[in-house]
């Protein structure tokens, strides 16, 4: 069986998208693939009770315990990754995960980790992309689904999905509007990688 892990940092909508397309489309029969964990860097995440709900395992691995170490983000990753191996992915799904995650946690999982952008990359790498969008006087915004790589929001483009910026558009208006194509984009990409993998 091919394990999916899903790494979320809140209400984790577009996880529980992925986990409802999975049982719909019988990902475990089609590709011999399916969602076995969710893992979230805060204990507060509203989709862990989501993913408690479907029977996955939901795991927390706090960001914040590790403060004090000497290299925070490094002693944070190496927890993370030692949680996600006990479940051994052969899909890592970055779904609303907001960590910057290391060089090494990358190599780690080359080629087998992939996260969804709230833009149409190249464009708006990082943070607040719909008010950039609009403050640029973009006609069209939109979800970029991508490989992880040590760049932030630069690996290999793998879909998107593409949504008008309309007269009277806010950032929340427009975020509402990407997200239920996300909601769309996200698991199809996924099925398309597991076929391949």
């Amino acid at each position: 069986m091919k394990n999916i892990v899903i790494l979320i940092s809140g209400g984790g909508s577009n996880m529980a998208a992925i986990v409802r397309t999975s049982l719909r489309d019988d990902w475990a029969r089609r590709f011999g693939a399916k969602v076995v964990a969710v893992v979230s860097n805060k204990a507060t995440a509203g989709g862990l009770d989501f993913a408690r709900a479907q029977g996955l395992a939901a795991e927390v691995v706090e960001h914040k315990a590790f403060a004090d170490a000497a290299d925070p983000r490094a002693a944070f990753d190496a927890q993370l990754a030692q949680v996600i191996d006990r479940y051994e992915p052969a899909l890592l799904v970055l779904a609303g995960f907001m960590r910057i995650l290391t060089p090494g946690f990358v190599e780690r999982y080359a080629g087998r980790m992939v996260n969804i952008h709230p833009s149409l990359l190249p464009a708006f790498a990082g943070l607040d992309t719909y008010q950039r969008a609009l403050d640029a006087g973009c006609c069209f915004a939109g979800a970029t689904v991508h490989q992880v790589t040590a760049e932030l929001d630069h690996g290999p483009i793998l879909g998107q999905a593409v949504v008008p910026v309309l007269p009277g558009d806010t950032a929340q208006t427009l975020a509402a509007r990407v997200l239920t194509q996300e909601h769309l984009l996200y698991p199809r990409v996924i099925a398309d990688l597991l076929q391949k993998i």
